[in-house]
């Protein structure tokens, strides 16, 4: 059985199979991807400052946990496999809910899974090439490869994203241990909040920093198949931030005891280097071999929460039937894998033609990823006014500043994405997107209006 909108409905759906560490491996798993291996050195340098390159990741922890927060009290209020969709439906209503469905299947889910393929097939391209397009044909077979392990079902796709999280932490843990192993870069790290950042470049590095710190909210997608009752997603959720800020914090502060401030600055394979200096050429490689392992892990995750949104849409929207079939025996949406995979492979095939196919991805997802987010947050507001009555396991805490701040940081770095997307001239891209998208909701809007017409008169018949 599973949940509507307006109450409960007797076909196959979700069923709660996923214990607390099945979704927190879910969650580390989206959020621990290639930008931890990245972003401290681009932090370090946009700072200039070891202290208040801490702060930055401390902060990020922060303000991810407010917005987990807020997550929490929906998710638990308002269990359901459509996540974000179906939060954004009780608040707004069909229309906007549909636009972020398709903005979510068409630019946010089926972009970042395109965005990581291409990090992926970078790496292995270095170690097998494949041609000229080597890149975009390893992206392509890992989309291919990982939605044919999700198609298998529920359970061999869980256990295989354990695994998967349990090596990306490790290799973190090896970064950790390499970084305090290594001898003490000359002038280390230097004396902390001896240069203060100037506002803007400071927020500047934050942009980077919760982009790293990505994704938590994904956990929302798989609320109406978690274990332990309405309230195990919180623990989910805060246990899941504690996890990654800890290894996020202890990333940088054994990078910048192994390369120090102006060394971690300057490269751009921290990690990799760090793991040189304190093993020698192989810990290099078995570095690349983890960040490898991370692309994929937040690939499979992304792919198992973005299914459940074409799942929960087609629902609501008798038109998209096609995708609303739910295999019992595996326990997932097996139509809803099949499209995404084809709509993030022709992403790829788009991302292979640009020069530069991880940049295209996030010129593209951005802008509406924050937009979007936004807008959940707000919807905390709207569902506290509109819906009293609803029974809700957990309230969060100091609310109404908690998630005041989550939408102002949100505003932020939509502004901030937008930005950046116009600098390289791809601002349009998103925006056809979605002018398509007004588009389809109109016909949508057109065929269920025809539909319930043809069933009226057909019920007037004798």
């Amino acid at each position: 059985m599973s949940e509507g909108i307006e109450g409960p409905v007797s076909t196959p759906g979700p069923q709660r199979l996923l214990r607390r560490w099945d979704t927190i491996a879910i969650i580390v798993g989206i959020v621990v991807g290639a930008g931890i291996f990245k972003t401290p050195s681009m932090v370090a340098g946009i700072t200039g400052d070891a202290g208040w390159m801490i702060v930055a990741w401390l902060l990020g922890a922060g303000i991810s946990l407010a917005g987990a927060l807020c997550y929490a009290e929906l998710a638990t209020a308002f269990p359901h496999a459509g996540g974000d969709y179906h939060f954004l439906t009780r608040a707004y209503g069909r229309n906007l809910s549909f636009l972020y469905a398709w903005a979510r299947t068409m630019v946010i889910n089926a972009g970042s899974i395109a965005l990581l393929a291409f990090v992926f097939g970078d790496y292995l391209s270095a170690a097998i090439p494949l041609g000229a397009r080597s890149s975009a044909i390893w992206a392509a077979v890992i989309v291919i490869a990982l939605t044919l392990l999700n198609i298998a079902g529920l359970r061999a796709t869980s256990r295989t994203q354990n695994v998967l999280t349990t090596i990306e932490v490790a290799a973190l843990i090896a970064i950790v241990v390499a970084g305090l192993l290594a001898p003490a870069a000359a002038g280390s790290a230097g004396l902390p909040f001896t240069h203060t950042p100037a506002p803007g470049m400071f927020g500047l590095a934050m942009v980077f920093v919760l982009l790293t710190y990505g994704g938590w909210n994904e956990a929302a997608y798989v609320s109406a198949e978690l274990k332990g009752g309405r309230r195990a997603m919180v623990g989910a959720l805060v246990l899941s931030i504690a996890i990654i800020a800890a290894l996020y914090v202890a990333v940088n502060l054994a990078l910048l005891h192994g390369l120090g401030l102006k060394g971690l600055s300057d490269t751009k394979a921290a990690g990799a280097d760090v793991m040189v200096r304190a093993f020698g050429p192989l810990g290099g490689q078995l570095l690349g071999l983890g960040v490898a392992i991370a692309t994929l892990t937040s690939i499979n995750a992304t792919m198992i929460v973005g299914a459940r949104t074409n799942y929960a849409v087609a629902r609501d929207w008798p038109a998209l039937g096609f995708l609303s079939g739910w295999n019992e025996s595996r326990d997932v949406p097996v139509a809803a894998y099949i499209f995404q995979a084809l709509i993030t492979l022709t992403l790829v095939g788009f991302g292979a033609l640009q020069h530069d196919g991880f940049t295209a991805m996030v010129e593209f997802t951005a802008p509406v990823f924050w937009a979007f987010l936004m807008l959940v947050g707000l919807a905390l507001f709207i569902l506290r006014a509109q819906s009293g009555e609803i029974d809700r396991p957990f309230r969060v805490p100091l609310y109404p500043l908690t998630p005041m701040v989550f939408c102002l940081v949100c505003a932020y770095l939509f502004y901030s994405s937008v930005t950046y997307a116009a600098s390289k001239d791809a601002v349009h891209i998103s925006l056809s997107v979605m002018a398509i998208g007004f588009v389809v909701l109109i016909l949508m809007r057109l065929l269920n209006k025809r539909r319930t017409s043809d069933e009226q008169a057909t019920n007037k018949r004798p």
